[in-house]
């Protein structure tokens, strides 16, 4: 019965996505703007059904973490409505040729940029991911299947109903986007293995959802979104602009993936900035989780009882021991850890060991060291003195993003509209024959 429903809508894509990679930009994006009318026309409604997944996600005893992850509300519905109207001011990448060249034989060879097709995008919790790919997809001329987690039915249910009333009333063709309504997980495993009728495959989600499509897809499938993100405090560095970025990273939305994780800071600056760290994070009771050195400071040299308050009068520092599994650990919440290192060398050994290459910072006013933590981080995005949060497609002026890639192939980073696209290669000849 499953598979039956999930080759009905890969058909229904499949002939959408024909189509759609030639459609007008005008028909897409008045597509979109319906979008955008639609979240704020139809926001009780959607409400409405994002709270029965909120309290059935409270019920199940979700994580504060995850129901965060879980939530809409005015704001976030406002926001949503905003980025899908900044995708309609971008430029179609559908058609675009680049690259164009005339060989000594007369042959002009170029590239023409088109459509990957249909993508199959599997995602856990957060239901704005289903206007954002929609959103993304419509754009780039691609037809998506989307398979979003029980946790979230009700909420995707309506935004997908919004969706798919948008693109009727704008001559999108039907099929377009298709929200899969089954919750069997075994429908995962089917779209994983759908070739002929799934393009790619887009997991957003956990580290368990990545593996489990890693290893059990025959399709091509975009891995990214575990984001275990450091932030280096150079020996040369602004310490109050640094305070602010740190309490930014960590504090301004814990439970995403461009969150800060782990705190290093050079042993020189380290009994100045930890105190300075720890006080801007009290407001918001961010649990530290120390290495010795870094503990050390914060205790005030005061011994090893965790919690003891630091060496500024008044603060209530939320401090503890690092274990090992807390370096290289995507916390989701307001954790850190944090370790001394005697030079930037151990803070790129650091990175190299524990990192996935998500999002990386240093904080310095050294040129020289900001050029060499540039060139030498291997990750998606590498920031200087700025927040981890900026790793984030409407952030880097892409409207919004699919996934932020952590792979090496195809794409790299917050995927917008070019990540979702391809090229063929086009040959203009006047007769020519190989010799």
């Amino acid at each position: 019965m499953v598979q039956g429903e999930l080759i009905v809508k890969g058909q229904r894509a499949k002939t959408a996505a024909r189509r759609l990679a030639f459609i007008s930009t005008a028909i897409k994006n008045e597509a979109l703007l319906e979008i955008a009318r639609g979240l704020e026309h139809d926001q009780a409604a959607i409400l409405a059904a994002n709270a029965l997944d909120l309290a059935a996600g409270r019920e199940a005893g979700l994580s504060e973490a995850m129901l965060d992850r879980l939530l809409l509300n005015p704001k976030r519905l406002a926001g949503m409505a905003a980025d899908v109207r900044s995708v309609v001011i971008l430029p179609d990448p559908v058609g675009e040729t680049f690259e164009m060249r005339t060989l000594a034989n007369g042959l002009q060879v170029g590239k023409k940029r088109v459509p990957v097709g249909v993508l199959g995008v599997i995602y856990e919790s957060r239901p704005n991911v289903t206007i954002d790919i929609s959103t993304l997809c419509l754009k780039s001329g691609n037809a998506v299947i989307l398979r979003g987690g029980k946790e979230a039915r009700h909420s995707n249910l309506a935004l997908a109903d919004l969706v798919i009333r948008a693109c009727n009333a704008a001559g999108i063709p039907e099929g377009a986007v298709q929200l899969v309504e089954s919750s069997d997980r075994a429908l995962i495993g089917e779209m994983l293995r759908a070739n002929g009728l799934i393009d790619m495959i887009i997991p957003r989600g956990g580290a368990d959802l990545h593996h489990y499509c890693i290893e059990n897809a025959s399709i091509p499938v975009i891995t990214g979104g575990i984001g275990v993100c450091h932030i280096y405090i150079d020996r040369e560095v602004d310490l109050e602009k640094a305070a602010n970025i740190i309490y930014n990273a960590k504090v301004q939305r814990p439970s995403v993936c461009n969150a800060m994780d782990t705190l290093l800071v050079h042993r020189d600056v380290a009994a100045r900035f930890l105190p300075m760290a720890a006080g801007r994070w009290a407001s918001a009771v961010v649990e530290m989780r120390c290495d010795p050195r870094s503990l050390d400071i914060l205790q005030g040299g005061a011994g090893s009882e965790p919690h003891t308050p630091g060496p500024t009068a008044g603060e209530h520092w939320k401090i503890r021991p690092a274990s090992e599994e807390d370096f290289g650990k995507e916390f989701l919440s307001l954790v850190a850890s944090i370790r001394v290192v005697d030079s930037m060398d151990e803070a790129l050994d650091h990175i190299y060991r524990y990192g996935t290459q998500h999002s990386e910072a240093i904080l310095t006013e050294d040129y020289h060291a900001a050029m060499r933590f540039l060139n030498e981080v291997d990750a998606s995005a590498v920031f200087v003195n700025a927040s981890t949060r900026f790793n984030d497609g409407g952030q880097f002026g892409l409207g919004a993003e699919v996934a932020i890639s952590t792979q090496k192939l195809h794409a790299r980073g917050p995927m917008g509209l070019k990540e979702l696209t391809t090229y063929k290669w086009i040959v203009l000849g006047d007769g020519q024959v190989r010799p």
